[in-house]
C-alpha cells in the first residue's frame, strides 16, 4: 500500500481557490515564560480550528529564548488534542538533527492518536547555530548533505512493514502521515520536485529565491504515487487590526525580533514600539524589509488587496500565515480579521 495525497487531500484545499493555514512559532512574549506561550499556542490553535483554517503547523528551533516548540512533536500532540478537524504538524522537522527511525515512531504515534490530520513538514538546516546543532547530535555526522537519502529512508518507515523485516517503527509503519519538503532556497524545490512531494517555501523570513525556487518546482516536478500534480504554499506574515496604525505598532516586535537576531541578541518577543520603524537606520530598514518583503500589515481591507496580489504573484495553493504578536489577545484578532479578509480569495 502506498500513500497518497491528492492536490485536494492536502486538507480543505477547494481547486481554483487558496487555502490557508497558520505557522505558529510559539513566541514567548517580553515578560512572559514558555508555559504561558505554549497555553497561548494551544489557545490560538482552537480559535485557527474554529476559523476554519486548513492546517495549523509548529517548527523546531533550538537554543531561542524566543521559541517555545522546540520538542516539536510534543507540542503537535498537545494542539492536536485540543482541536477537532484542523492539520496538525511540523513546519517542520530538521531532519539532520534526528535518526529518521526517531521521527518516524513519534509522528507514526501522532498518526496513531489523531487519523488523517497529521503533516510533517521536513527540513534540512540545524534550526540553531553549529555549537548548539553539536550539542543535539552529539556529533555532525548527520549532516545537511545527507538530507535526501535521509528523507528517502523516513518515508520507507511508513510504508507497511513486511514478512521478515528486521526492523519497523511501531508506532510509525502504516501510517498515513503526510510528508513535505521544506525550503528557502532551490535546494529543497528540486528535492520536492524530484520527489513527487508538496513544497512549502520559508518567503515570511526568507523570500529572497521564492519565485526562482517556485519555477524550478513547478517545471521539474515529477508526479509520484504521493502526489499527482505540483503543490506550493508559502509562507507569509500578517498583522491585521481594525485600525491602521495598530497593525503598524504590532509588527514592530518582530520588525525588533529581526533587528536584534541579526545583531546576535536573540531574545524574547519584544513589546510593540509605535513609530520603530522610522526610527531606525538605512541598513536596519534594508535588513528589516529585504527579510519581511512577504508580508500584509492594515486592516482587513487593506490585507486582503496585499494577500490577493501576492496569491496572483506566485500562484501559491496555500499560504501558511504566521503572526509574531507580543499581546496574545492582538493575535487571536488578527488571526480572525485575516480570516475575515481573505475568505473569498
Amino acid at each position: 500500500m502506498v500513500m497518497t495525497y491528492g492536490v485536494r487531500d492536502l486538507g480543505h484545499h477547494i481547486e481554483g481557490m487558496t487555502a490557508f493555514s497558520v505557522l505558529d512559532l510559539a513566541p514567548v512574549p517580553d515578560g512572559s515564560d514558555v508555559g504561558q506561550a505554549l497555553r497561548n499556542t494551544i489557545d490560538l490553535a482552537t480559535h485557527a480550528d474554529r476559523l476554519g483554517y486548513t492546517r495549523y503547523w509548529l517548527a523546531e528551533h533550538h537554543n531561542m529564548p524566543g521559541i517555545a516548540s522546540a520538542a516539536t512533536s510534543v507540542v503537535i500532540g498537545a494542539v492536536a488534542a485540543a482541536t477537532k478537524s484542523i492539520r496538525v504538524g511540523a513546519g517542520g522537522v530538521m531532519l539532520p538533527n534526528h535518526a529518521p527511525l526517531v521521527i518516524a515512531e513519534q509522528f507514526g504515534t501522532l498518526s496513531a492518536l489523531y487519523p488523517a490530520r497529521i503533516d510533517l513538514g521536513l527540513g534540512r538546516a540545524p534550526g540553531t547555530d553549529q555549537l548548539t546543532a553539536r550539542a543535539l547530535r552529539r556529533t555532525l555526522q548527520g549532516d545537511v548533505d545527507g538530507f535526501p537519502q535521509d528523507v528517502m529512508e523516513l518515508m520507507r518507515w511508513f510504508e507497511p512493514a513486511v514478512e521478515g523485516q528486521r526492523i519497523a517503527a511501531y508506532p510509525g509503519e502504516g501510517q498515513q502521515v503526510k510528508v513535505w519538503i521544506l525550503g528557502s532556497s532551490t535546494y529543497g524545490a528540486q528535492l520536492a520536485a524530484h520527489l513527487g512531494l508538496p513544497y512549502a517555501f520559508a518567503s515570511h523570513f526568507a523570500p529572497g529565491e521564492l519565485l526562482r525556487a517556485i519555477d524550478i518546482y513547478r517545471q521539474t516536478f515529477r508526479p509520484s504515487p504521493h502526489l499527482a500534480q505540483p503543490y506550493v504554499m508559502a509562507g507569509y506574515n500578517a498583522f491585521v487590526a481594525d485600525d491602521e496604525t495598530e497593525a503598524h505598532t504590532l509588527f514592530t516586535s518582530v520588525q525588533q525580533a529581526f533587528i536584534n537576531l541579526r545583531l546576535n541578541k536573540a531574545g524574547k518577543l519584544p513589546k510593540p514600539i509605535e513609530g520603530f520603524y522610522e526610527r531606525l537606520d538605512g541598513t536596519s530598514k534594508a535588513v528589516v524589509d529585504s527579510a519581511l518583503a512577504c508580508t500584509a500589515v492594515g486592516t482587513p481591507e487593506q490585507v486582503r488587496e496585499q494577500v490577493a496580489a501576492f496569491v496572483q504573484k506566485t500562484g501559491a495553493d496555500e499560504l501558511m500565515v504566521t503572526s509574531q504578536i507580543w499581546d496574545h489577545q492582538a493575535r487571536v484578532r488578527s488571526l480572525e480579521l485575516f480570516s475575515s479578509a481573505v475568505a473569498s480569495l
